[in-house]
């Protein structure tokens, strides 16, 4: 499927997250923020919320729901931490491969089967352990095998052919893209589709409708026992096999529990909604950088009243992380430029955040 390509926006005005290194701002990056409601109205704004951006993993909830709404989980009997990982971009630590290898299983398939290509775990533990006991890296190490994994399940659960279902003809990848236009609104011809670095099909929408598809995702979910619900649940309440150890999408779903669900993406992209709010958000770093995307992440929770002064502190290694050497010496840190400024709750907000 050809890829739709949109003029580019030529509004750049954004927050700046910047690195600062002995009290000099070395490196600045630009921050896109929106925050939708369920009817797509835009509740808050920062930088040029028009602007189109690929969800990448961020779209992992809604390309896990096929397998809660078809009754994949009831027939295959995928656990809550299965059906987490296979929202996840995990570490590749010993309880995420084993979640993925066991939601192959209970498919009738192997490792084999799977198409999004080896990489080393995210994990530089297992990543060195890996080397040192001689093993090579494949594709159950790849930080998407548990996405993957679940694809395959509802290939074979639905009776496709599970050979190709990476490739954007197959039913799994047309069935991806139908949640993405349901779940954003955007119609089909107006959603971009290009291959994601793990090999599958990956889709680009304006970032205020990004963000309406986690508002719209959020407000079903606070249905109890909806299909959106179970997803969430399976995130907040097995944050590990999101992401593993370290990560801020795992601390931050650890402190907030049912109030917020969050996920990364490649390239700055991070999308979450709030289900007892309504509300969605979604971030984009201009540059990619994912060591701005996190600070952000931070703040936008802040803004939105998600995180308290104790949430704060617990997570300031994301907020304000720092800037070390090779000597494991303090040398900077990164920072919102706005973050004193930002508003503690959403309903502060008159406009745009202030950027």
């Amino acid at each position: 499927m050809e890829g739709r390509r949109r003029a580019p926006s030529h509004h750049i005005e954004g927050s700046l997250i910047e690195v600062v290194r002995g009290g000099i701002v070395e490196s600045r990056h630009l921050v896109h923020v929106a925050v939708c409601d369920a009817a797509g109205r835009l509740a808050a704004s920062c930088g040029a919320p028009e602007m189109e951006v690929f969800y990448r993993s961020a779209a992992k909830p809604f390309q896990a729901l096929p397998l809660v709404e078809e009754g994949v989980v009831e027939r295959l009997g995928l656990s809550r931490s299965e059906l987490a990982v296979c929202c996840a971009s995990h570490e590749g630590e010993p309880s995420h491969l084993e979640a993925a290898r066991s939601i192959l299983a209970k498919a009738g398939l192997d490792e084999g089967a799977l198409r999004c290509g080896p990489d080393g775990p995210f994990s530089r533990p297992e990543a060195q352990a890996m080397v040192r006991r001689g093993e090579v890296p494949g594709p159950i190490h790849n930080n998407c095998s548990g996405k993957h994994a679940g694809m395959l399940a509802l290939a074979v659960a639905m009776g496709w052919d599970p050979e190709g279902y990476h490739l954007p003809s197959h039913p799994v990848q047309r069935r991806m893209l139908a949640e993405v236009v349901r779940w954003s609104e955007v119609p089909e011809d107006g959603v971009g589709v290009a291959v994601d670095g793990c090999g599958v099909s990956c889709f680009s929408v304006p970032l205020k409708a990004m963000a309406a598809s986690f508002a719209r995702f959020a407000s079903e979910a606070s249905a109890p026992g909806s299909a959106p619900s179970r997803i969430v649940e399976a995130m907040v309440e097995e944050p590990f096999m999101v992401g593993g150890t370290g990560r801020a999408c795992t601390e931050i779903m650890t402190r907030t529990g049912p109030k917020a669900f969050v996920k990364l993406g490649a390239e700055g992209v991070y999308g979450g909604g709030l289900p007892a709010q309504g509300l969605g958000f979604a971030i984009k770093v201009a540059d990619g950088g994912r060591r701005a995307v996190e600070v952000a992440l931070v703040e936008v929770l802040h803004a939105l009243g998600v995180l308290d002064g104790d949430d704060l502190e617990a997570l300031a290694r994301w907020r304000r992380p720092e800037v070390k050497n090779t000597r494991g010496e303090r040398v900077g840190e990164v920072r919102s430029a706005h973050g004193n400024g930002v508003p503690a709750r959403l309903g502060d907000l008159l406009g745009p955040l202030p950027c």
